[in-house]
C-alpha cells in the first residue's frame, strides 16, 4: 500500500512538473506576439499616439470606419472585438493606458452591451495567458468566480480555453501566422448578407444602472485627460423593443444616440450589424458631429 502511494505521489508531481513547463513554453509564445490578434499586439506594445481609440464589442468593430477617421487627418485604430462585452473593452484601455499610449479621444459603442457586467468568456480568455505577468490583468479577473483556478494551477486556463489559447492557437501564434484582425486598422467591414437575421427582439434587454465596466472606462479617460465619446450605433428597422435606447439616455444621458442614424434594411448585414456601406454612413455622421474641426 506504502509503495502504492508513493506512485500515485510521483505521479502527481511528474504532472504538476509538466503542467508548469506547457504553461510556461505557451506562456512564452504569447508574450512575443504581435501581429495575430488586437490584445497581445497591445499587450506586447510600446507608447503610442492616437487621435481616436475606437473600443467595444462587434458594434463597434464593424460600424467604425477607421480610414474615414485617417483621411480627416486623425491617427486611429479600431480595437472593437466581435463578441466582447464592456468587461474587456475596459481591461484593453487599461493595458494602452499602463503601455503609456498618449490618446486624445476614446469612441466607446456602449448600447446593448450595457446590460450586462460579466465577461464575455471566449474574448477574455485572450488574455488569460498574461495573467501572470501583468497585475493589471491579474486583478481585472480578481472578481471572476473562476479566478483562483484560472491564476493558480498551471496550464488550467489553456486547457478549459483550447479552442482560445490551446495547442492549435499557441502554434499558430508561435509561426507568426497572421489574421485580418488588424486589417483595415482594425475595421472589419461586412458585406450584405441574403442569410442574415433581419429581425431582433431587445424587449427583455435593460440597460444595468451602474455598469461597473462602462464607469472604469468612463473614469480612466476622466483620469488621463482624455475625451470620452459613449455612442449607440444602429439597427435594422424589424427590432421589437427598440425603447431599449430611450432606457439607456435615461440612465446614462451622457451617451449619444445614433441608433435611427441608419435605418434601411439594405445598409445592415444583419439586424444588429451594418455593412460596410452602412458603416460608411454612420462614420460620416460621427465625424461631423464630433471632429468637424
Amino acid at each position: 500500500m506504502k509503495r502504492f502511494l508513493i506512485y500515485i505521489v510521483k505521479i502527481f508531481i511528474v504532472i504538476a512538473l509538466i503542467a508548469i513547463v506547457l504553461d510556461g513554453l505557451y506562456t512564452a509564445v504569447f508574450l512575443q506576439s504581435k501581429n495575430r490578434g488586437k490584445i497581445e499586439t497591445v499587450f506586447n506594445s510600446k507608447e503610442q499616439k492616437f487621435d481616436v481609440v475606437i473600443l467595444g464589442s462587434s458594434r463597434a468593430n464593424n460600424h467604425f470606419v477607421s480610414q474615414m477617421f485617417e483621411d480627416k487627418g486623425l491617427k486611429t485604430f479600431n480595437y472593437g472585438m466581435s463578441g466582447g462585452h464592456l468587461f474587456e473593452a475596459s481591461l484593453m484601455l487599461k493595458l494602452m493606458i499602463e503601455r503609456k499610449y498618449q490618446i486624445k479621444n476614446v469612441i466607446l459603442e456602449a448600447d446593448l452591451n450595457l446590460s450586462v457586467d460579466h465577461q464575455a468568456e471566449g474574448i477574455s480568455a485572450l488574455f488569460l495567458p498574461y495573467i501572470h505577468n501583468s497585475k493589471i490583468v491579474k486583478d481585472h479577473f480578481k472578481s471572476q468566480e473562476n479566478f483562483n483556478e484560472l491564476y493558480y494551477i498551471p496550464f488550467y486556463r489553456y486547457i478549459k480555453f483550447d479552442t482560445k489559447i490551446g495547442f492549435r492557437e499557441t502554434f499558430l501564434t508561435a509561426v507568426h501566422k497572421k489574421t485580418n484582425a488588424l486589417d483595415n486598422l482594425g475595421f472589419y467591414p461586412l458585406k450584405k448578407d441574403k442569410n442574415g437575421n433581419m429581425k431582433n427582439n431587445i424587449v427583455n434587454l435593460n440597460p444595468l444602472p451602474h455598469n461597473k465596466y462602462y464607469e472604469e472606462i468612463k473614469n480612466i479617460c476622466t483620469a488621463n485627460n482624455i475625451n470620452f465619446i459613449a455612442v449607440m450605433t444602429p439597427m435594422c428597422e424589424n427590432v421589437t423593443g427598440m425603447n431599449y435606447f430611450d432606457k439607456v439616455k435615461k440612465v446614462y444621458p451622457e451617451i449619444h444616440n445614433y441608433e435611427n442614424v441608419v435605418l434601411e434594411d439594405k445598409y445592415f448585414s444583419s439586424c444588429g450589424h451594418m455593412t460596410d456601406t452602412g458603416a460608411k454612413i454612420f462614420t460620416a455622421r460621427i465625424l461631423k458631429d464630433f471632429f468637424k474641426k
